[in-house]
């Protein structure tokens, strides 16, 4: 465990921040201005310093001039501003790396856990929520620095399980924005409530409005809304989506007054988009209102440098007890030839199996002879050959899934990539021609 000096001059933030690490762990002391922290630094030499860079009686980067060169293990600049990225890394000494207000508690104890896991370089992970080194994942990481400094709407593409909703929360967190990260599924949406869900509602506008709704633009107020599944958002509805991004205004159900809305819009969709149009599963206008700043998720068969990464990430997010578990040379081998067709999601979900399934008395995690999840099961048992209908493989890609987790739906649907609210219409539209 770290030990660790903690300068705020946010009393509650302080107080908060410090009973986070200290249920972890570690030992931690405070001071809400520089004058505090020379004393406390005078006293004790911490593993970590998180240092606010505004303090009552001047800059953090003063004291950050004073230790840089003492031999703490990390340094962490709190900041309210995302631009200090750009001057952090000019910097020398020891790591440093900064975390933007506000701050969660998972992103607090990633900071301070990361000294007791070096090299932190291979391990930390970027925005406090992405892990991977590659150079595809890098040019990711320039791409959302690039486009988190304007204000112009984001499509993100990519396979199933690629990290698209990860990829959106980075783009808010290193935004600056202050308001919150509001997700939506718009496979989720019914065609009935979508535009209340997106937009609001009056009360008495329809039965069983029995007060005014908030909407997902409105709740978003300051922050970033992200619409993942674009695709499965209902066709009429995406003429009415077009219009707000014109005019920044949204019309709640029931009401005849237009509503101003500050939110910063960030969509997804892993479908290819050119298809979805051609299906009309998308609108031609919307995708080319979106597509301004686009950003392509790697599939993880592109980047298998990155699996050991992932691999010892996930095992220190789902051990619990505080004992090392690892992987066998063996097993991190053919964990990186497969090809992962439901990519880092279905990762997750080998190493958890894995897991639950190897003798928690060994520290090795053992890997199941068959692991592969039904994504590369469909291709070796049927094949994609012509003639096949989409909505036919679809259908055998679902029931698969559903057979390889014993008919749980929730899960299957986690796999499959799409809202369990999906999952069921999918089942019931295959069902209608039996019933006939």
């Amino acid at each position: 465990m770290a030990r660790v000096l903690l300068v705020d001059d946010d009393l509650d933030s302080l107080e908060a921040a410090r009973d986070i690490l200290a249920s972890a762990g570690h030992t931690v002391v405070t001071a809400d201005t520089l004058a505090g922290a020379r004393a406390q630094l005078a006293t004790d030499l911490p593993d970590v310093l998180l240092l606010d860079l505004m303090l009552p009686d001047g800059n953090g980067l003063e004291l950050l001039d004073e230790v840089v060169n003492k031999g703490l293990r990390r340094i962490v600049l709190i900041t309210g501003h995302p631009g200090i990225k750009s001057h952090i890394s000019s910097l020398s000494g020891p790591s440093i790396s900064y975390l933007t207000k506000p701050i969660t508690a998972r992103e607090l104890i990633d900071a301070v856990r990361a000294v007791d896991d070096e090299p932190a370089e291979a391990q930390d992970s970027h925005f406090g929520l992405i892990v991977g080194e590659h150079e595809t994942m890098r040019a990711v990481y320039d791409q959302i620095e690039r486009v988190a400094r304007t204000e112009m709407p984001v499509l993100i593409v990519g396979e199933t399980g690629t990290g698209k909703e990860l990829v959106a929360e980075s783009i808010h967190r290193a935004s600056g924005r202050t308001g919150s990260f509001a997700p939506v599924n718009c496979g989720s949406l019914s065609a009935e409530l979508a535009a209340s869900e997106l937009f609001g509602h009056e009360k008495g506008s329809f039965t069983g409005a029995l007060r005014r709704h908030v909407g997902a633009f409105e709740r978003a107020k300051g922050g970033t809304l992200f619409l993942d599944e674009l695709a499965e958002m209902p066709i009429g509805l995406q003429a009415h989506f077009l219009r707000v991004l014109e005019t920044a205004k949204v019309q709640p159900v029931g009401s005849e007054q237009e509503v101003a809305v500050d939110a910063r819009i960030v969509a997804a969709t892993n479908r290819d988009p050119e298809q979805a149009i051609a299906s009309k599963l998308l609108r031609q206008d919307l995708y080319f209102r979106l597509n301004v700043l686009p950003i392509a998720m790697p599939p993880l068969r592109a980047r298998p440098s990155d699996i050991p990464l992932l691999v010892k990430y996930f095992l220190s997010e789902l051990v619990t007890d505080g004992r090392e578990r690892v992987f066998t040379e063996d097993a991190m081998q053919r964990l990186a030839v497969y090809q992962w067709p439901g990519n880092v999601r279905e990762l997750r979900h080998v190493v958890q199996r894995a897991l639950v399934m190897s003798d928690s008395a060994t520290a090795e995690v053992t890997l199941p002879q068959r692991f592969e999840s039904p994504f590369g099961a469909i291709a070796a048992q049927q094949g994609l050959e012509a003639g096949r209908s989409i909505r036919d493989v679809e259908r055998q890609l679902i029931e698969l899934t559903l057979e390889h987790f014993a008919g749980d739906k929730k899960a299957a649907a986690e796999t499959l990539g799409i809202s369990l609210n999906t999952l069921y219409n999918r089942l019931n539209a295959y069902r209608e021609p039996e019933t006939r």
